[in-house]
């Protein structure tokens, strides 16, 4: 995309992952390969994983590394083409009708439907990108956001949008994107995307990190946090990610707790702090219960033999 191709830190696999890493996204070579070649290729890039993984930051952290607009339609059960591309503005032919008919004017069918009385919704309103001026000027990322919870017959009007970048209405005709934008599709994976979806797109699950990186994100959003308590944090997710929880904590729950911690002025993780913060990191009454108590002492104490036998072993190097 022209974007690639003018912005050369997007020439290469290195170079987007370094554009990532300085707008405090930490990625591993794998999803910095996969989104250079989304942008290289103009390809939609589909992001799939876990809720609080960093799908939907990606596409905001591209809008802003290079300097697009990012355009957002979050989905939902019901969602329908008014609500996601265009609709008529009823009121405006209504009342140009009627101005029509005050001066005595008949007034050709064909007029209402031009662009002056089309409502943009995201999809539409990212498609129109170019470097002219007006709210739809310059060029876009297009974030459509846990497809998931959209209807299924929904997938099929994206069909055409993430083909040729392109929306037909039948009243006005098809609509062509100048300028591609980027599109970023994330899914939880609630349920199955549509394999036609997909096979428009780059595909890539984005899983947890693991404790390395996790740290890096902790340390790159929440600077002023001591090393210790980063590492009880962080080694304490990495372990209730290995228990049997229904929802499992994301990196967004792991910053929201080191948050929390903070504000309570704590220098060093302790049962007690553990079992009155949990609702920042747990989200569910059964994951609660189940590690409360006893098994956050558990984990605790592991968390503490494993980083104390890190540390020795550091010494004795």
């Amino acid at each position: 995309m022209s974007d690639a191709e003018s912005i050369p830190l997007t020439d290469s696999i290195a170079g987007v992952q370094a554009m990532l890493t300085r707008h405090d996204y930490v990625a591993d070579r794998n999803l910095a390969t996969t989104v250079f070649l989304a942008l290289k290729m103009g390809k939609p890039l589909f992001l799939e994983g876990e809720a609080g993984v960093g799908k939907t930051e990606i596409a905001k952290v591209l809008a802003s590394a290079l300097g697009r607009e990012l355009v957002r339609l979050q989905c939902y059960e019901g969602l329908d083409i008014a609500q996601a591309a265009y609709e008529w503005n009823v009121a405006r032919q209504l009342l140009e009708i009627r101005q029509s008919e005050a001066r005595g004017e008949k007034i050709a069918e064909n007029s209402l439907y031009s662009e002056k009385f089309l409502l943009e919704r995201p999809l539409l309103k990212a498609l129109k990108s170019g470097s002219g001026g007006g709210s739809s000027g310059g060029k876009k990322v297009l974030l459509i956001d846990e497809l998931d919870r959209a209807d299924e017959p929904f997938e099929a009007f994206l069909l055409e949008i993430l083909s040729d970048f392109q929306i037909t209405i039948p009243e006005l005709g098809t609509i062509k994107a100048e300028e591609p934008p980027i599109v970023i599709i994330t899914s939880n994976r609630t349920r199955e995307i549509h394999d036609a979806v997909k096979r428009r797109c780059l595909y890539f699950w984005v899983d947890y990190p693991n404790a390395q990186r996790e740290l890096e994100i902790v340390a790159r959003k929440l600077p002023g946090v001591s090393e210790h308590l980063s590492q009880q944090i962080v080694s304490f997710v990495q372990a209730l990610r290995r228990r049997d929880l229904f929802k499992l904590p994301g990196i967004a729950e792991t910053i929201d707790w080191t948050r929390a911690l903070t504000a309570l002025d704590c220098l060093a993780l302790d049962p007690e702090t553990i079992n009155s913060t949990l609702g920042t990191l747990l989200k569910y009454q059964d994951d609660i219960a189940k590690v409360q108590g006893s098994e956050a002492a558990a984990i605790l104490n592991e968390v503490n033999r494993e980083l104390e036998k890190a540390r020795v072993g550091a010494i004795g190097k």
